[in-house]
């Protein structure tokens, strides 16, 4: 297998580093624009979702790039994701990401949040009044549908703790190829990597350098003084010491950046190799939750106080 790639339960390769495509602007000619150079750089793995609003975006890039002869279809990896208000209706919602991306099928499909929104809900930030009863158990057996159909070559979840994967897995005829959740090194998923890993649940890493510059984020990962000395010794950065620390841990990592300097140097964490002593310094550091935690669970007027139980262990 390449070294660069990971092995979804499904068999198919998934690559290591994807880039994140959602951009508080939404601007479409700057996204469309910032994928392309991606894709010219060499990324084959992109992270897209309905309500990021970035699908024509990345559709539009990945049709001229194949219509210039850079790649073909078959070489790119593109994720998106299962809105909370479509939980009723998986299908349908695929249905529409597609016709968005203008592409037949996508390479994986995640539930984003275990919980359910009412239909007007097509907003980031839910309002108290915006949530409703959720029947995973319907909406897996939704996503295993899509799957059948080919619609899609892999599905999995999001943000879904030990727990709520084990309940999954109770009624599941298919299992999860993925769950992404946040992870770096100040907030390392111990309990919930050792249980994917039983499982073979591929762990897929967003915000893996913390969310530096974004409104919940912290630059504390790449000030670190321990995540220093290891760039330092390695003639690297610290944003590659970051990234390569979840690889090694056998996840892959979606990362958020449009600045080709940025771009460049997270795409050189492929070429670094951790030691490990280097491992080891990493599993000093303090954990701490620097987005879903501090900023929602323990903000009492957060919204997603109703759904609290999502962290009921690690998330």
């Amino acid at each position: 297998m390449r070294s660069d790639h990971a092995r979804l339960n499904t068999g198919r390769l998934m690559p290591l580093l994807g880039l994140g495509t959602y951009s508080s602007s939404n601007d479409r000619e700057t996204t469309q624009n910032a994928i392309k150079m991606a894709l010219k750089m060499g990324y084959k793995h992109f992270d897209t979702a309905k309500i990021y609003g970035s699908e024509p975006a990345l559709g539009g890039a990945i049709m001229e790039a194949i219509t210039e002869g850079l790649m073909e279809r078959e070489d790119i990896f593109v994720t998106s994701k299962l809105w909370s208000s479509d939980h009723h209706d998986p299908l349908s919602a695929l249905n529409q990401s597609l016709q968005s991306l203008g592409l037949e099928y996508v390479d994986l499909y995640l539930v984003h949040w275990p919980v359910g929104f009412k239909p007007w809900a097509v907003y980031p930030i839910p309002n108290e009044e915006d949530f409703d009863k959720m029947d995973m158990e319907a909406t897996w057996a939704g996503m295993e549908k899509c799957l059948g159909l080919g619609l899609c070559k892999a599905i999995g979840v999001s943000n879904v703790s030990t727990t709520k994967l084990q309940r999954l897995l109770d009624f599941a005829s298919i299992r999860p190829a993925v769950n992404q959740v946040e992870m770096h090194p100040m907030w390392r998923q111990n309990k919930l990597r050792k249980f994917c890993g039983e499982h073979k649940i591929h762990v897929s890493a967003y915000m893996p350098l913390g969310g530096p510059g974004n409104l919940w984020g912290s630059t504390a990962i790449v000030r670190d003084p321990i995540i220093q000395s290891i760039a330092h010794k390695h003639k690297a950065t610290p944003a590659q010491v970051a990234l390569r620390w979840s690889m090694q841990n056998g996840a892959s990592v979606i990362v958020k950046s449009f600045n080709e300097d940025r771009m460049w140097e997270n795409k050189g964490a492929l070429d670094l190799k951790l030691d490990d002593y280097d491992m080891l310094n990493i599993e000093k550091l303090q954990e701490r939750k620097i987005m879903r935690g501090d900023h929602l669970i323990n903000n009492t007027t957060s919204p997603y106080r109703r759904i609290e139980d999502l962290w009921d262990d690690e998330i």
